[in-house]
């Protein structure tokens, strides 16, 4: 499967954002998809997952209240709305395919990403 993330931009502080992970090649709407992100100078951190149903979904505590991250099954895509954007939300954002039904905050539980797509939030 191949991901491509888009969406991403410059927006400031308090503003919101809909990141798009969509899936080409094959579907990938019976896979946990995970939302990274990664800051300079900083590894890569889970931000959001959501099982294959979309019956569980997981976040980082930051962003907890903030982001909703949900999924088209009949569009092959996920989504990432990020509301009340803060600046240490800066970073690039990537999507990610688990390897299972179900996501998971372990990178490594992932086969396939996208490109990344980045998010400026100014102060």
């Amino acid at each position: 499967v191949q991901l491509r993330a888009s969406g991403g931009g410059l927006v400031q502080a308090g503003g919101s954002l809909r990141l798009s992970c969509a899936a080409s090649r094959r579907t990938f709407s019976n896979n946990g998809v995970g939302w990274f992100r990664q800051a300079p100078g900083k590894e890569r951190e889970f931000v959001a997952g959501i099982n294959w149903n979309s019956a569980s979904t997981t976040y980082l505590d930051s962003v907890k209240g903030r982001f909703t991250i949900s999924r088209d099954r009949t569009k092959n895509t996920v989504y990432l709305q990020m509301n009340s954007l803060k600046v240490e939300d800066t970073a690039v954002y990537y999507c990610a395919s688990s390897r299972t039904a179900y996501s998971a905050p372990d990178y490594s539980q992932y086969n396939a990403w996208g490109q990344g797509t980045l998010v400026t939030v100014s102060s």
